[in-house]
C-alpha cells in the first residue's frame, strides 16, 4: 500500500491551496482507494499564507477595516496563533523571544495586494502600503505579542513607507509640516525628512519572503517587479531615483547603514522588506522553508511514496524558492515518485522535472473558462494519470 503526499499551493484566481489539496485528494482516492493520503497545503509569503499557517495551528481569524492600496476601505483578515502550537522546527526559524505566547500572521496582500487594484488602475506611483501598518496595529491591540508578515502579491513599490506612517513615522516637508496620510511615490517629492515615532512599536517582527532581490539596480524591486504593477518603461529612472532617495532618508531616520539596501531580499514586495527591516527591526525568514517546517513537510515527504504538487502556473520562477518548486526538487533528490500539476506550464530548466509536470487546462481553453473549470480539470488530470 502506497502513501501519497498531496501538497499544492493556490491556483490563483481559482482555488485556495486548501481547496486544491482537498480536490486532488478526492480524485486520487477514487482511483487509488487503498492508498494512504496526506494533504499539506503550501504557501510562500503571498496569497494563502495567513489561511494556511493559521489553520495548521488551529488559530483564530480576525478582520479589520483598513485603507487599501488605492486608499479605498477594504477588509484585511489576519490570524493569531499560540506559539506552543507552532512546530519546534518553525519556532527555531522564527527565533522569537522565549516569553512570546501569541503570534499574529499578517498577509501583505490582504491589505495592499495587487488583486485589490483593477488592472486599468495599477501603478506603483499611486499605491500605498498604509493598510499593512493599520493591520499590524490592530493585531497588537488584539493581544499579539509578535508579528509574522508574509510578503507577496503586493500592489506597491513604496518601501513600506505607508505602513511605517500608519505606525507613527512622520513624513516631513522642508518647512517642517507633515505630509498627509496615505503617501504614495507620486507625493514623495514633498518629503524632505523622515522622523521615527516617539513610541515605536516594539513587537518582534518577522518577514517571510523568498525572493533574493536587493532594493535597487537591475535586479531590484523597481526593475523586476515594477512592470508587473503597471510601471511604464519610461518611468523607471525617475521611480528608481525616488526609491534611492527615500531609502536614504529612512537609513538616516533609523541610523542604519546605506549598505542595507544591498541585503538579499530587501527588494521584496516593492521594497517593503527593506522598510520593515529598518523601520520595525524586522528579520527576514525564508517563506517556503518556514511553511515546510510549520507543516512538518520534510517528515511527511520522507514517509511518502508519491508526491503530488503544483500551482496555477509552474515555470522556472517556481524553482526560485517557491513552495511547489522546492518540494518537487526535494522529492526528486529523494527519488520519490513525483507528479506536478499546474494550470499552465512554462519552460523548466530541469529535464527530469519537466517530464513529471502536466498542465491540467487544454491549451485552446480561454483563461476565464479555465479558471472556472480548475477543480474539474485537476481531478480529470489525476484520474487520467492513474488510470493509464
Amino acid at each position: 500500500m502506497k502513501t501519497a503526499l498531496i501538497a499544492f499551493d493556490k491556483f490563483k484566481d481559482a482555488l485556495s491551496a486548501h481547496q486544491v489539496c482537498e480536490a486532488a485528494a478526492h480524485a486520487l482516492a477514487d482511483v487509488q482507494p487503498a492508498w494512504t493520503l496526506t494533504t499539506s497545503p503550501l504557501a510562500d509569503g503571498g496569497d494563502g499564507f495567513c489561511d494556511t499557517l493559521t489553520r495548521l495551528c488551529q488559530g483564530s481569524f480576525h478582520s479589520c477595516q483598513v485603507q487599501g492600496p488605492l486608499g479605498k476601505k477594504t477588509e484585511a483578515t489576519y490570524g493569531i496563533v499560540k506559539t506552543t502550537n507552532i512546530t519546534p522546527a518553525a519556532q527555531r526559524q522564527l527565533d522569537l523571544p522565549p516569553e512570546t505566547q501569541t503570534l499574529a500572521i499578517v498577509e501583505f496582500a490582504q491589505s495592499s495586494g495587487i488583486a485589490l487594484v483593477p488592472p486599468e488602475e495599477r501603478s506603483p506611483w499611486t499605491t500605498t502600503s498604509y493598510g499593512l501598518g493599520q493591520t499590524i496595529a490592530h493585531a497588537q491591540k488584539q493581544g499579539a505579542e509578535a508579528i509574522l508578515i508574509g510578503l507577496g502579491g503586493s500592489a506597491t513599490n513604496d518601501l513600506a513607507i505607508g505602513a511605517l506612517q500608519a505606525l507613527g513615522y512622520q513624513l516631513l516637508r522642508s518647512d517642517g509640516s507633515l505630509l498627509d496620510p496615505l503617501p504614495t511615490p507620486a507625493t514623495w517629492s514633498e518629503i524632505d525628512r523622515i522622523a521615527p515615532p516617539d513610541s515605536p512599536i516594539t513587537l518582534p517582527i518577522r518577514v517571510a519572503c523568498d525572493v533574493e532581490n536587493p532594493l535597487l539596480g537591475p535586479n531590484g524591486a523597481t526593475a523586476i517587479f515594477g512592470p508587473q504593477k503597471g510601471l511604464e518603461p519610461t518611468d523607471f529612472d525617475s521611480l528608481e531615483a525616488e526609491m534611492h532617495r527615500l531609502a536614504t532618508l529612512l537609513c538616516q531616520a533609523t541610523h542604519s547603514e546605506i549598505q542595507s539596501m544591498d541585503t538579499p531580499g530587501a527588494g521584496a514586495a516593492g521594497g517593503a522588506a527593506f522598510g520593515l527591516m529598518l523601520g520595525l527591526s524586522g528579520q527576514l525568514v525564508p517563506g517556503a522553508e518556514l511553511v515546510f517546517a510549520w507543516s512538518n513537510l520534510h517528515q511527511k515527504l520522507a514517509a511518502a511514496d508519491l508526491v503530488m504538487t503544483g500551482e496555477g502556473r509552474f515555470d522556472a520562477s517556481s524553482l526560485q524558492g517557491k513552495g511547489p518548486g522546492s518540494l518537487a526538487k526535494h522529492a526528486l533528490q529523494q527519488n520519490k515518485e513525483l507528479l506536478v500539476l499546474a494550470g499552465s506550464l512554462g519552460d523548466l530548466p530541469d529535464p527530469k522535472l519537466a517530464k513529471q509536470a502536466r498542465a491540467i487546462s487544454p491549451p485552446e481553453l480561454p483563461l476565464a473558462e479555465a479558471l472556472l473549470q480548475t477543480e474539474a480539470n485537476l481531478q480529470a488530470a489525476i484520474r487520467s494519470h492513474f488510470s493509464q
